[in-house]
């Protein structure tokens, strides 16, 4: 599986992600990530945001209720054991 890191910048610390699955909705790339590589875990979905200036990417943690509820049933659709909510 692969692994990222995400620095929170709340707590000026890097955690690191598993990517379970990753898809695209409305023209934006979204990753499912958990803490823990197997078993249950917490589980995020990060957006994809590409710097206009130089192009790098960065992950930022998607808040928005109704995208994560939308995202959250394509994932669940995608992986047919995982149940996101």
């Amino acid at each position: 599986m692969e692994k990222i890191n995400f620095f929170n910048s709340e707590t000026n610390e890097d955690v690191e992600f598993y990517v379970v699955c990753d898809t695209k909705f409305q023209g934006g790339t979204y990753l499912l990530v958990t803490e823990e590589e197997d078993g249950d875990s917490d589980a995020y979905i990060l957006r994809e945001v590409k710097e206009e200036n130089d192009g790098d990417l960065f992950y930022e943690m998607v808040d928005d209720d109704a995208l994560l509820d939308a995202l959250g049933n394509i994932f669940s659709e995608l992986l047919d054991d995982v149940d996101v909510r």
